[in-house]
């Protein structure tokens, strides 16, 4: 079979069955008594499957939603094609209801089905319901051993409110901010002792009366009570009555942090899901107390989003919101830790903050081994401030780290969890512990692995490499388990989510994948299953990326001895990843750029969570610059260049002929890379020290342009092979063309013994010979020299636009922190790039089109009025509708003003597709398209600026 480095690398699977062991002691570890029920997708679920089958556990099954099996062809679960027994594979409408009643029915029915099938254990993963305190604790008292932390951990360290009390209790450092607005809203209508018990007779509430009266404050008695309403499923505030106090509090937190945004946080959410940042109320007119008041109103109907995207809008549902201060430069940097209840151990931390609303896109391993080694480089280099910083980092992951074990020592953590901080210079704050393992949590298992030793005989002992593993581990023997050690494994890892998104970065649904290379060495791909060939005949099958789930479609992840190892190779995996397909749209080629800027700048660099849109915004430029330039005219004027100072009529037509074979050579990767802006900005990232601006801003190269253009043609991945089609490769005379050129010149810098370009140059200009060289045969040299770099100037065109853009602003400190020229932090700049970047589908005058497919919404929640009716005058910037992309709602808004005329979508969660007429509209405005002069005249414009800049 092919694929073999998907199917059997080294760093994911081996020989787990811990039966086989020579060891009577490592034998009393064997987990194949465990017959666990899978109830989560994505590859987590594949994941666990293979770690199972390795484990030797060989009763297990799954859950499939009719999402994942029915409702879209060709997004069969690929699991099954590994998971061939159909009794092992179990249907259900979808993994979780869409309120609390129907999560009622999902875990009963998961009950049953593990009851009636011989399953003894439930596993989770990182998906739907794996932090449910009530589907945890309801698979407890069925009698299921639960393969995660216990109902008590998911209650204490799960629950956002209730994990920040007992941080503060145990001397861990939190976000400032309010915890407890339902408790608030609540003694609003009750407001003392003697009516909250009150409320609890007329309701007939399930009391902890011992917990109420322990309870030394008022408002923690209130929260009591609302626990025992939460148990009985009723609601004793509404959501408008909670939103007016959140609009509250968000005031008074405002007056005490005036600079600061503040964040409102379902304690329920998670994978970016449930918060949205409210304004900085210096974006409104007034003094201070007008300004808070204008962020404040805007606060109900975000309470109501976050509460709709959680699902937490039922009956009896825990609604409470965190109200938190937003701290604007952090880095979200988390723990891995794990315990069985008795210990604790914090296995290293992982980065994530290149992230975008909220969504994680990059994930970095945070080790002290590598910190150390880093800093030991740059001290050695001299680089002060840069070793000045690393140093503060070891100290700060030390200290989260024995913060995280202390905390999960609180909550009687037996199992894994992550321990989330953001990081601010030499503070950092705790966020929230997810009680379940994370989607990156290969990350750390890549860097660390468990040693468990026996107490009586330290030769005796175990090691494992996975945290799924672990986790089934816990689950049947967590009491017997020792406290392992932790065992370096490799220094560096990183992990890049392939998503389903545009160039913009929102989600993009409804693509097919029909064709995906196979993995390479060192490449560890976790994708559910989508690489698995068909087993007849060993190929690929195409896959339908839905939409019914959220955007990502795979795992891809490295290890280095260095940070810039993981780095380096990540780049070459995304390199030479081809994934090809109908409608398909994903983010490869923007990890591909981004990984390159930090090879380029530093990558050490610090970057905080408000990166991504700056750097998303500079890209945009670019685009938006090199659509300015039609790239055959430019090359023409290059060439026009080139022939003046020429005299002789047989030297014109030599240039001439050489100039017209070289076209597409040179023209063709350049193309390339203005077709997309993400490699365009990962070419420059590199290439940044191969040329320069002098003062009057004329550009020169430092490396030799022909060298440059054959790396230019690897980084394209269009390097010359006799089998690959044409279109994906350099031609095969153009290479010739190449190597004789790459050929020359080794030769040259050989016998003259200079590998300097500018030096090269130089030598090359003078009439007198070398010594060593006839003068006949340096005539033919520099003659052969002038051929070879003609047309080369066209190359020029890549770091003029970069220059244009200042992309080169962007850029990292001293201090490894990044400067975000102010520029590129201005919102209508953000919004235009996005558009830039991926451009509105054509729509007439009249229309209004779907950006993207999804599921439309006219309104906010059910039961409230749409945002717009048929004769409804709209502002541009005002809310239109809301659409649901791959579990995220997004609020789409108008781009300019006008009348609604007709609703083109009859009803709420009907199925949309990108382009499709949405509304039927008066614009107030007519828009006036460029002519084909202007833009002819604009071109010329932008082409006659290049010819300027170079010599």
């Amino acid at each position: 079979m092919s694929n073999d480095y998907y199917l059997n690398n080294p760093l994911i699977h081996q020989d787990r069955q811990l039966a086989n062991a020579n060891s009577e002691w490592v034998q009393s570890f064997s987990c194949t008594e465990m017959k666990p029920l899978i109830i989560c997708r994505g590859p987590i679920r594949k994941e666990a499957m293979d770690v199972f089958e390795e484990m030797g556990i060989e009763h297990y099954g799954i859950l499939l939603s009719e999402k994942d099996s029915i409702v879209y062809q060709n997004a069969l679960a690929p699991e099954l094609r590994k998971l061939t027994d159909p009794n092992r594979v179990h249907r259900v409408p979808d993994y979780t209801g869409v309120d609390k009643e129907e999560r009622d029915v999902r875990i009963k029915q998961i009950i049953n089905i593990a009851k009636e099938n011989g399953y003894n254990s439930i596993y989770t993963g990182y998906g739907f319901m794996a932090e449910d305190e009530n589907m945890v604790s309801a698979m407890e008292k069925a009698g299921l051993n639960f393969i995660g932390p216990c109902s008590k951990t998911v209650h204490d360290a799960g629950l956002k409110d209730e994990a920040k009390r007992t941080a503060l209790k145990v001397g861990v450092s939190v976000t400032p901010g309010i915890d407890n607005a339902t408790a608030i809203t609540l003694l609003k209508k009750h407001s003392d002792e003697k009516a909250l018990l009150a409320l609890v007779e007329k309701e007939q509430l399930p009391l902890n009366q011992e917990a109420f009266d322990a309870a030394e404050e008022l408002v923690s008695k209130a929260d009591v009570v609302l626990a025992a309403s939460y148990d009985k499923g009723v609601d004793l505030y509404t959501i408008d009555e909670l939103a007016a106090t959140i609009a509250e509090q968000v005031i008074v937190m405002g007056r005490d942090y005036p600079q600061n945004r503040i964040r409102l946080k379902c304690i329920g959410g998670g994978g970016g899901k449930g918060q949205r940042i409210l304004p900085n109320p210096s974006s409104f007119e007034g003094d201070l107390d007008k300004q808070l008041a204008q962020v404040a109103e805007l606060a109900p109907s975000l309470v109501l989003e976050i509460l709709n995207e959680v699902k937490a809008t039922g009956q009896g549902d825990n609604k409470n919101v965190l109200i938190e201060l937003n701290i604007e430069t952090t880095r979200h940097q988390e723990i891995q830790v794990i315990g069985n209840g008795d210990w604790t151990l914090a296995m290293g931390g992982r980065d994530c903050s290149l992230q975008m609303h909220e969504q994680k896109l990059l994930e970095v391993s945070v080790t002290v081994e590598d910190l150390e080694a880093a800093l030991t480089e740059a001290v050695k280099d001299g680089r002060d401030n840069e070793a000045q910083i690393l140093k503060q980092d070891i100290e700060t992951l030390l200290e989260m780290e024995r913060q995280s074990e202390v905390f999960g020592q609180a909550v009687g953590l037996d199992s894994v969890s992550t321990f989330e901080c953001i990081v601010d210079r030499d503070k950092h704050f705790f966020m929230e512990m997810n009680t379940r393992i994370q989607v990156e949590h290969r990350v750390t298992e890549l860097c660390y692995a468990l040693k468990f030793v026996n107490p009586d005989n330290e030769n005796d002992f175990f090691i494992v490499n996975s945290l799924v593993e672990a986790m089934v581990l816990l689950a049947a023997h967590g009491p017997r388990l020792p406290k392992p050690q932790r065992v370096v494994r490799n220094i560096a890892s990183v992990e890049a989510r392939l998503n389903a998104t545009n160039h913009a970065l929102a989600p993009h649904a409804g693509g097919v994948i029909e064709h995906w290379s196979d993995a390479r060495e060192g490449e560890i791909r976790d994708d559910q299953g989508i690489s698995l060939h068909n087993p007849d005949t060993d190929v690929f099958m195409k896959y339908h990326l839905a939409g019914a789930y959220d955007s990502n479609i795979a795992l891809l992840l490295t290890v280095g001895n260095k940070r810039l190892d993981s780095y380096e190779r990540m780049a070459e995996i995304l390199r030479t990843t081809e994934l090809q397909g109908k409608d398909l749209a994903t983010n490869l080629e923007f990890h591909y750029g981004l990984v390159n800027w930090f090879l380029g700048n530093n990558i050490n660099a610090r970057p905080t969570t408000r990166y991504i849109v700056p750097y998303l915004t500079a890209v945009g430029l670019l685009k938006e610059k090199a659509n300015n330039f039609d790239l055959k005219h430019a090359y023409k004027q290059v060439c026009a260049k080139a022939m003046t100072g020429l005299r002789g009529k047989d030297e014109k037509a030599a240039m001439q002929q050489v100039l017209a074979q070289k076209e597409l050579l040179l023209t063709r990767p350049i193309e390339r890379l203005f077709a997309d802006p993400h490699i365009l900005s990962g070419w420059l990232s590199i290439n940044q020290n191969n040329f320069a601006k002098s003062e009057k801003g004329q550009i020169s190269w430092l490396k030799n342009p022909v060298q440059v253009l054959k790396d230019t043609y690897h980084f394209l991945n269009m390097d010359f092979n006799p089998e690959s089609p044409a279109a994906s490769m350099i031609w095969d005379h153009d290479h010739e063309v190449l190597s004789q050129a790459l050929d020359f010149y080794a030769e040259l810098e050989n016998r003259l013994g200079i590998t300097d370009f500018a030096e090269l140059n130089a030598a090359l200009a003078t009439k007198s010979a070398p010594e060593g060289i006839e003068a006949d045969q340096w005539v033919a040299v520099q003659s052969a020299h002038m051929g070879y770099q003609a047309g080369c100037e066209i190359l020029s065109l890549l770091p003029f636009i970069g220059f244009s853009t200042q992309f080169f602003d962007l850029k990292v400190n001293d201090d490894l922190s990044i400067h975000i020229p102010e520029r590129l932090t201005d919102e209508d700049l953000q919004a235009k790039m996005a558009k830039v970047l991926v451009p509105p589908p054509v729509a007439k005058s009249d229309e209004i089109l779907a950006p993207t497919g999804g599921m439309f919404y006219s309104c906010e929640a059910p039961g409230l009025p749409p945002f717009v009716e048929v004769g409804t005058h709209f502002e541009a910037g005002q809310p239109l509708y809301i659409i649901e992309v791959m579990k995220m709602f997004n609020k789409v808004n108008a781009p300019f003003a006008g009348t609604i005329e007709k609703i083109l979508v009859e009803e709420d969660g009907t199925i949309i597709s990108k382009g499709q007429p949405l509304f039927k509209i008066t614009p107030d405005e007519v828009v006036i398209e460029e002519t084909v002069e202007e833009i002819q005249a604009r071109i010329e414009k932008q082409t006659g600026e290049f010819l300027a800049a170079i010599k």
